[in-house]
């Protein structure tokens, strides 16, 4: 025996090394089980496994990272596009807008879009916001218990439909599009994980729900396209700009475009709001201190006045309520990416055409970021605290050129509507409703009901 013939064999290079595979498979399904099952335990116990691992979707592998640095690469890197289970499950009901397109479609769209957004902007949008909000506050009596379910879902419905497209005439609308996206954005993180095309096609009562649903979404969208287009006059507005938008060629771009960006806006906006503003209140009535801190400070700088868009900037406790909600209860829950080619992440081989997955919730929840994770603690985000969180361990908007364009917008509107309710009202827990989580594209409490006390 030579001495070379007991030599150990030369470690793999970076780009030929294969992520570890996740732990937990079942035959046949993989981790897409587990993915139904317990989807967010599964996804907060995967960094034990690794900061990148590999899952098996049946057939299919798909990568998650898990840790703050490589999702951040991921994020900010070319190499990698808007794809994978989520987008293509979100293709149904988004089309090619803005979400969803990539390449020069995408660059094209978010200029088209962008100026609407702008943080120096979104003051404009103070009026609607301060009106909604206060007719948010105003619907209920002493005593009466408030379906923040169905509240949450239509103010988040018209507010954004108000801001962007200028709808005035809105409650019609806001009914049928908040019923409808509870429908959707249920049944899409099924069809993401199982990929089960010809079984969702059986006539099933719950796949003829979730189809007349998707319908009455893309029927509100056209309808809303052909009043504009047939109005004497048209508002400077989003929906305007979308009309008068050009393709590549400085040719009006194609009717099917304008309804998938129509889509894009109403849909996505309205339904993360809503679900956000769900947890931010149960979170307030299961931690009324809280809600003490806010209603004072609220007081301490408003007054008996109208709110300002102003003041919200002098809000501190309030804005840092909201993040850490964002933080600890994101209504974004999990997203995803696709290699445009072969690359390597974290020193390990990323093929082609591979699907790679992260979880907001996981990464903003991870013991490793932030001490006592658990805990809802809004000073945690006060400067001397906030340094400490690592970079892209707080990413409820993604990050890099496909972060959410309304991110500034979304904080500022529930910052408006928490500073208008709170200082009203205090929510009380009712034992008859169901505050455990309703897991779709979205996180949210599956019935949330509290009870209104005037303060």
């Amino acid at each position: 025996m030579t001495v070379e013939s007991v030599k150990p064999e030369a470690s793999p290079a970076p780009e030929e090394r294969e992520p570890p595979l996740a732990g937990g498979g079942v035959p046949g399904l993989g981790h897409g089980w587990k993915l139904v099952r317990d989807p967010l335990g599964f996804l907060a116990r995967l960094r034990d496994d690794g900061d990148l691992v590999r899952l098996r979707l049946g057939p299919k592998t798909v990568y998650a990272v898990t840790a703050p640095d490589l999702v951040g690469d991921m994020l900010t890197s070319p190499g990698y596009e808007i794809g994978g289970p989520l987008w293509d499950t979100l293709d149904v009901l988004l089309g090619k807008g803005v979400a969803t397109s990539n390449g020069p479609l995408h660059r094209r769209q978010r200029q088209t879009i962008q100026p609407s957004f702008r943080k120096d902007v979104i003051h404009e949008y103070e009026r609607v916001m301060v009106e909604e909000s206060q007719a948010f506050a105003s619907r209920w009596q002493a005593g009466d218990t408030v379906d923040v379910t169905a509240e949450a879902f239509r103010v988040g419905v018209r507010m954004t439909a108000r801001c962007f497209l200028q709808i005035e005439h809105i409650d019609d609308l806001a009914e049928r599009l908040s019923a409808a996206l509870a429908t959707v954005f249920g049944g899409m993180y099924r069809r993401m994980i199982l990929s089960l095309g010809p079984f969702y096609r059986l006539p099933l009562p719950s796949h003829r729900e979730f189809d007349r649903a998707l319908a009455e979404l893309h029927r509100l969208a056209d309808e809303v396209i052909a009043e504009r287009r047939t109005a004497a006059e048209k508002p400077d507005d989003l929906l305007t700009a979308l009309l008068e938008a050009k393709d590549e060629n400085g040719e009006p771009v194609n009717d099917q475009e304008v309804h998938d960006q129509v889509i894009a806006i109403l849909t996505p906006g309205s339904e993360t709001v809503g679900s956000q503003l769900m947890w931010i209140l149960q979170l307030l009535a299961e931690h009324p201190e809280q809600a003490d801190r806010v209603s004072a400070e609220v007081k301490s700088i408003v007054g008996d006045r109208p709110l300002t868009f102003g003041d919200l900037h002098k809000l501190t406790h309030t804005n840092n309520v909201v993040t850490e909600a964002l933080r600890i209860r994101p209504a974004v829950w999990i997203l995803t990416r696709r290699a445009m080619a072969e690359t390597q992440l974290g020193g390990y081989r990323i093929p082609a055409g591979a699907d790679i997955v992260y979880s907001p919730l996981a990464l903003q929840r991870d013991p490793r970021s932030y001490e006592q994770h658990l805990d809802f603690d809004p000073d945690r985000w006060l400067p001397g605290r906030s340094a400490e969180v690592p970079k892209y361990a707080m990413s409820p908007f993604s990050a890099g050129n496909r972060k959410c364009p309304a991110d500034h917008f979304s904080v500022a509107e529930l910052g408006i509507i928490l500073a208008t309710v709170i200082p009203k009202w205090r929510f009380e827990r009712l034992a008859e409703a169901d505050e455990s989580t309703r897991v779709g594209i979205t996180l949210r409490p599956k019935r949330l009901l509290l009870k209104a006390v005037p303060r």
